[in-house]
């Protein structure tokens, strides 16, 4: 079992579960397919499972090492966003609303991804290589983000936070308005929810 699943908070983690979308942080696996780096890339992508009948062997010498998500969600919390080749409507969709969420950068449709990348970059890890999170109200959050409370991850949803699990959403609870959590999902990529970007949700959160 290799160790290429994406959890909220950025770390990779073993399970059986099978993913529903793949990703992409360059090459960051080894000979014996152990992931060895965090990223070689900044432009860290969320990519379709399937595209033009492609395939490929996991984890080859010399490529970028395949990673999977539980869902869209879980991606973006780690910091990912929506690939340029594969997902090109999705991708379009996804800079739309960055742009119209984080009007302060002054970006427009022709502003590079690059520079989208750059800034979301800030957001999702340190120098050191931690996870960079931020607090907020839930009430000022939008539904798609994910936080972590007591060690664990829930994903914030139609009032309710859905309990995380590699293989779904287990259970929830309400979310307090009020309440003042530590929100994984990058900030501008929050605010990209906020502008109107929905992102795709396992349908274990229906629970």
């Amino acid at each position: 079992m290799l160790q290429n699943r994406v959890s909220p908070n950025g770390s990779f983690i073993k399970t059986k579960a099978r993913g529903s979308w793949l990703g992409n942080r360059g090459i960051i696996h080894n000979e014996n397919k152990e992931i060895v780096k965090t990223y070689t890339i900044k432009a860290w992508i969320i990519c379709m499972l399937e595209f033009r009948g492609r395939h490929r062997e996991i984890m080859q010498p010399g490529h970028w090492t395949e990673l999977f998500f539980l869902d869209e969600a879980t991606a973006f919390s780690a910091g990912h966003r929506p690939c340029f080749q594969c997902r090109y409507k999705d991708h379009i969709r996804f800079k739309e609303y960055w742009i119209k969420g984080n009007p302060q950068y002054g970006f427009d449709m022709k502003t590079s991804v690059k520079a989208i990348d750059e800034i979301i970059h800030t957001e999702r890890i340190d120098r050191y290589g931690k996870k960079i999170s931020y607090t907020e109200q839930i009430k000022n959050l939008p539904d798609g983000i994910i936080i972590s409370k007591d060690g664990e991850c829930y994903l914030l949803s139609k009032g309710k936070l859905y309990h995380w699990t590699s293989s779904g959403y287990d259970r929830y609870e309400d979310a307090v308005p009020e309440l003042v959590v530590e929100v994984l999902t990058p900030r501008s990529v929050a605010n990209t929810f906020m502008a109107g970007y929905d992102p795709q949700i396992d349908k274990s959160a229906e629970i």
